[in-house]
């Protein structure tokens, strides 16, 4: 499954708006005809009937504001819903979420904070079949196959992140480097980190990195799954891996980048590398922006020139902004309680459509989070955010690429995972070479899951 998110007027758009805009236009398609603000139908509508009270669950609730936005903007629209966002550990998300659903205690709307899991969700009868409200979506709405398993809808996608390269404009222009310009590929992004890294420590600061990439496995084999030709989890041979693992370790070695030891035993957070200037670029999710323009408010970020570009590519085939560039990302959804009050799952049901409608989308676009739904109207929103970036580079990063899922919706993505990440700690520590963690990543997968 490839999903994107295509600029159908292209950067002309972006210059007669001096914002961005991407497919389609302004539509309401993702409200249900019957419902408009407060309204109520028989069958109880967006609302439901009555007063209900619903909980939904989240975490970093600090750093994360799109919990809170769809709240408040929900109760706006059906002031007899109220909705309260129960915090969960974002690091033990997954497993905090299905212990308390296993204890019956779980919210009434399950966020869906990694595909991978949802298979598990649905095995253990833990969400309700929302399969009747996709008639009810905007046909524009990205990430909802993420949420199908056996012909049936689990959860609605209310956010489609897709990761970028944010760079440090100050920093670039102190080492005298050019800005990326979108036709890089990776081996031009590793040129400019080396070049960056020598400039910036060349004054005797050695804690200033040409770039940062985070411990996660995701920040070297998503970019690896969903470029490489033979890319692909559930492929079984992960030989494809090698080239992005050869350069991670070069950044290392060159101290151009923090070497792995150091960001787990020190437990360095992307937040502070980045937004404290630590690092020049920084491969992340587009969720960052919406982080990253909070912190520089609030003061917990440095105050500095930034923007985003795509993602380096697997060559030039896919570089310039003539062209799609491939990148990787989730959706993010909401699901339902499948032990929810009869009672409040008309109103359930309304939270999930209005998540993924133009209204809610551009009251996430309006904090900087990319939502699943996109529309020239929400990409001007997005854009005028207070402290986003303006820049035309910026505009094209997020409105034209090829975004392939981490995760595949497969009962076998979960272990794959778990046996992957054991290759890439094995391989970035330096406790196994590249080629030998690959391939017992490749006998463990064929041994344990029966792939390959």
């Amino acid at each position: 499954m490839k999903r994107s998110i295509p600029a159908v007027a292209a950067l002309a758009a972006v210059a007669s708006l001096a914002l961005a805009a991407c497919s389609g236009g302004t539509s309401t398609a993702s409200q249900p005809p019957a419902a408009s603000a407060g309204a109520t139908t028989a069958s109880g509508g967006l609302c439901g009937t009555g007063d209900v009270t619903l909980t939904v669950s989240g975490w970093s609730l600090s750093t994360t504001p799109e919990f809170k936005k769809l709240a408040d903007a929900f109760h706006t629209k059906c002031p007899n819903v109220t909705v309260q966002v129960k915090e969960y550990d974002a690091s033990n998300y997954s497993t905090l979420i299905t212990a308390d659903l296993a204890a019956n205690a779980g919210p009434d709307i399950i966020t869906q904070k990694e595909v991978k899991y949802v298979t598990t969700f649905v095995s253990g009868n833990q969400l309700l079949d929302v399969s009747d409200l996709t008639s009810q979506l905007d046909p524009k709405l990205s990430g909802l196959t993420s949420y199908q398993v056996n012909g049936k809808q689990y959860a609605i996608p209310y956010r489609q992140d897709s990761w970028v390269l944010f760079y440090n404009k100050n920093l670039f222009d102190k080492a005298k480097v050019a800005y990326p310009d979108g036709t890089w590929t990776w081996d031009d992004y590793v040129k400019a980190a080396k070049s960056l890294a020598t400039a910036l420590q060349a004054g005797g600061n050695s804690s200033v990195f040409g770039t940062y990439e985070h411990s996660w496995q995701s920040t070297l084999q998503g970019f690896a799954n969903a470029q490489a030709p033979k890319g692909g989890i559930l492929t079984g041979d992960y030989s494809y891996m090698k080239p992005y693992y050869e350069r991670a370790l070069d950044l290392q070695n060159s101290k151009a980048q923090v070497d792995f030891g150091s960001i787990t035993t020190n437990k360095l957070t992307y937040q502070g590398q980045f937004g404290k200037q630590q690092a020049a670029m920084m491969p992340m999710g587009s969720w960052y922006v919406a982080t990253l323009i909070a912190q520089q408010a609030s003061g917990d970020a440095d105050k500095f020139n930034w923007g985003f570009a795509p993602i380096p590519q697997y060559d030039s085939s896919t570089t310039g902004t003539d062209k799609t560039p491939v990148t990787f990302g989730d959706p993010t959804g909401f699901g339902i309680n499948a032990a929810i009050a009869k009672s409040k799952v008309a109103a359930a049901k309304g939270f999930l459509v209005f998540a993924a409608s133009t209204d809610a989308a551009k009251a996430l676009a309006g904090i900087g989070i990319t939502p699943a739904l996109t529309t020239a109207d929400v990409a001007s929103t997005y854009f005028a955010t207070p402290g986003a970036p303006t820049d035309a580079l910026s505009k094209f990063a997020w409105t034209t690429h090829k975004t392939s899922p981490e995760n595949v919706t497969d009962p076998r993505t979960a272990q794959v995972q778990s046996i992957l990440n054991d290759a890439h700690t094995a391989i970035m520590s330096g406790s196994s070479s590249i080629d030998a963690a690959l391939a017992q990543a490749k006998q463990r997968v064929h041994d344990e899951v029966g792939i390959g």
